[in-house]
């Protein structure tokens, strides 16, 4: 192979980067890795030893293309996009809201929403925030981010006069611990509070994993007004400019629906059809 013919092979793998094994790619030997930003610590979504659905879905579009997985591990927070994906340090973030500006983002190939978290038969029936119960229950709150800024569900709760009943919980946590996020739904085993509302992915994963499991309902309505959306699509981001890349995982995306909802569905993450989705957090 010539040096013009290399020039044009590596042209190309990286434009299509992923999911294109052309010729010249076979004459190289070598597919581009797949190199994926990621925290080391968030199940449902990732870890280190490649347990969350996020790693499993990485992997399925390393294959597809023929190519190596590679990882950069940051604690998700302020600054992940920054020290990883903007700095060069990897090319795809598995799992971002659709509408996130930060980046380029793909097509969503999930949607899914907040959720009420009780211990089984307790709450039957809770899904409304205007159910009389929520006067006299003590609900669990996500609190996102470094400033510990409110989810949906928490604004929500307040501006109902609810703010006494509302105990919260950082995504963040203590990162010492294993998957932070997973504190609320433990809460609720443990009976600190009565319920809680959670982010779908991550109640559908831990509820499922105590005994017994703990009862998941969608909230009822999926939004509470134009600026307060509960449900939300989530889509794959890679660097503003990179469309190459964001076609080709496009492409994935469409070609492996039934493989992704069946690896979503084996996390237990609750999904809700497009129509539903309302905007972005």
């Amino acid at each position: 192979m010539t040096h013009v013919q290399r020039a044009t092979c590596g042209m190309v793998m990286m434009s299509a980067v992923l999911l294109a094994a052309s010729a010249c790619g076979a004459r190289a030997h070598a597919v581009a890795p797949l190199r994926v930003c990621a925290d080391p610590n968030n199940l449902p979504f990732s870890n280190e030893r490649g347990e969350g659905f996020e790693n499993r879905l990485a992997g399925m579009i390393a294959a597809g293309a023929g190519a190596s997985l590679e990882y950069t591990w940051w604690r998700q927070g302020r600054g992940f996009v920054r020290n990883t994906l903007d700095a060069g340090r990897c090319d795809v973030v598995m799992g971002v809201p659709s509408q996130y500006k930060a980046a380029l983002t793909t097509r969503p190939y999930y949607r899914s929403t907040y959720v009420f978290v009780s211990r089984h038969g307790e709450n039957p029936g809770l899904s409304s925030l205007d159910d009389e119960r929520l006067q006299r229950l003590k609900i669990g709150v996500q609190l996102i981010g470094d400033d510990f800024a409110n989810s949906p569900p928490a604004h929500a709760l307040t501006a109902r006069g609810l703010i006494r009943n509302i105990a919260g919980y950082s995504v963040l946590a203590d990162y010492s611990q294993p998957n932070p996020p997973a504190r609320i739904v433990e809460a609720v085993a443990r009976r600190d509070v009565d319920t809680a509302l959670v982010w779908g992915p991550l109640a559908g994963y831990f509820g499922s994993r105590v005994s017994p499991p703990l009862d998941i309902t969608p909230i009822a309505v999926p939004d509470d007004g134009p600026a307060r959306p509960f449900t939300f699509a989530i889509a794959m981001a890679v660097r503003r400019g990179d469309a190459g890349r964001q076609r080709a995982l496009d492409q994935f995306i469409t070609a492996h629906r039934a493989e992704i909802d069946l690896l979503l569905a084996s996390y237990g993450v609750p999904r809700v059809p497009a129509a539903e989705t309302r905007g972005a957090p």
